[in-house]
């Protein structure tokens, strides 16, 4: 019986753990919304190039400027940064200002509730542009 126990704290710790925030289909139709904004320049799915800009495939967790194939600004490949939701939601605020000398040229996106749909519609595509 303790050791059934145990075995049931821990997977609920387990669960506990790995919670998030579910996204709801609202969330994610808005991040797609939000994101033909981007789409002049960025590709995201299955089959996304690099354009104007790098593909956003698998994004998050990412090491800014290391896209292969793409032309990244000095100060994109020498941020040091790691593609996480608070380095994004910074960076596409005012992405000049959030890195300066970058080659992005985008007002950016104001809306704090627009961020985190946009957030959650590029994270469902993983490194190959597949939905995870």
């Amino acid at each position: 019986m303790r050791t059934m126990l145990a075995v049931v704290g821990g997977v609920v710790a387990l669960l506990g753990a790995g919670a998030t925030t579910p996204v709801s289909a609202q969330d994610l139709e808005n991040g797609a919304e939000v994101f033909k904004k981007c789409r002049a320049c960025h590709q995201v799915g299955e089959g996304a190039k690099n354009a104007v800009g790098p593909s956003l495939n698998g994004l998050f967790g990412r090491k800014a400027g290391t896209i292969e194939g793409f032309s990244y600004s000095d100060a994109n490949k020498n941020s040091g940064a790691t593609w996480d939701e608070a380095t994004f939601a910074n960076y596409i605020k005012d992405p000049r200002a959030a890195m300066p000398g970058n080659k992005m040229a985008f007002a950016g996106v104001k809306d704090a509730e627009d961020i985190k749909d946009l957030t959650a519609f590029l994270k469902q595509y993983d490194a190959t542009g597949k939905k995870k």
